[in-house]
């Protein structure tokens, strides 16, 4: 089947999948990244072996057109910050991966708050895309234990390895699972990015539920005062302990790591800096 598709670094295992189940690409769509969580080094450069051209800017309804002229018959969306145009007058087919077993998770990041709200299940889905965010029938699902501890990071990795299996479905068996599409049913819930007071860390909070926040977030970093100065934690540890400190209060400190006392124990923020991240902030899209 002839295609085109919007793409990040982060989802590129849907672009191999569909590469090796011999379908045909003919356009790649990217979005402008903040080269830190979010890349498209490695898209561009498969765009590039393929020979097919890129568009870094909003997608519009000409494109679609142009897609319908070069007798495109499906866009794959994965990863895209920008709303599609409605494509059913120019595309037999559209449908989105998203990284959530939908219809819990709809929005544009949910990962930080599957850790957050304690989730043990999650998984990721691809679903026809249609004018309401996220909410199409779905083609098929992969879903995947979550741990106790688990971090950004390792969930991202999991959910990597998942769209793997989801791409390889859906590529081997597309117009079958079009016209099997179920609708998402009871439970929707749509959850929009985070903001900046969300990354805050709390110290009158369990070392538990602090922790929690750090693994959540992870590389796009938490928030902290400690002597009434606002550091940007990368990372921290933490432990249960008795003591008489005030929450919040700052133990020791050194060059490198500050311990601050939380309210059932001790947190020790071990890397930390007073700017963010390469411009990263919970307003960034993901």
């Amino acid at each position: 089947m002839r295609f085109a598709i919007t793409l990040s670094d982060r989802f590129k295992p849907v672009l191999d999948v569909f590469l090796h189940a011999g379908w045909q690409p003919l356009k790649l769509f990217c979005t402008p990244v903040d080269h830190r969580m979010h890349h498209h080094k490695e898209s561009l450069e498969a765009a590039e072996r393929l020979g097919v051209p890129v568009q870094l800017s909003r997608m519009r309804e000409r494109d679609l057109l142009e897609l319908a002229e070069q007798d495109c018959e499906a866009l794959l969306v994965a990863s895209y910050n920008w709303r599609v145009p409605d494509w059913e007058p120019y595309l037999n087919y559209a449908v989105n991966f998203h990284p959530s077993p939908l219809p819990i998770g709809r929005g544009p990041y949910p990962m930080v708050r599957a850790i957050l709200d304690g989730h043990r299940q999650w998984g990721c889905s691809c679903h026809q895309l249609t004018r309401e965010m996220d909410a199409g029938d779905v083609l098929a699902q992969e879903q995947f234990a979550l741990r106790p501890d688990e971090t950004h990071e390792s969930l991202d990795a999991k959910l990597q390895l998942a769209l793997y299996r989801l791409a390889g479905r859906v590529a081997g068996d597309f117009a079958s699972l079009w016209e099997q599409a179920q609708p998402q049913g009871e439970g929707s819930s749509y959850w929009p990015l985070w903001r900046d007071e969300e990354r805050m860390l709390d110290f009158n909070l369990s070392v538990e539920d602090i922790m929690r926040r750090v693994r959540a977030f992870g590389d796009f970093e938490c928030m902290a005062t400690v002597n009434g100065v606002t550091v940007h934690v990368h990372r921290a540890q933490a432990w249960r302990e008795s003591h008489a400190y005030p929450p919040g209060a700052l133990i020791l400190s050194n060059a490198l790591s500050l311990l601050v006392a939380a309210a059932d124990g001790m947190v020790l923020i071990s890397e930390w800096s007073l700017n963010p991240p390469g411009g990263v902030s919970g307003r960034l899209r993901g």
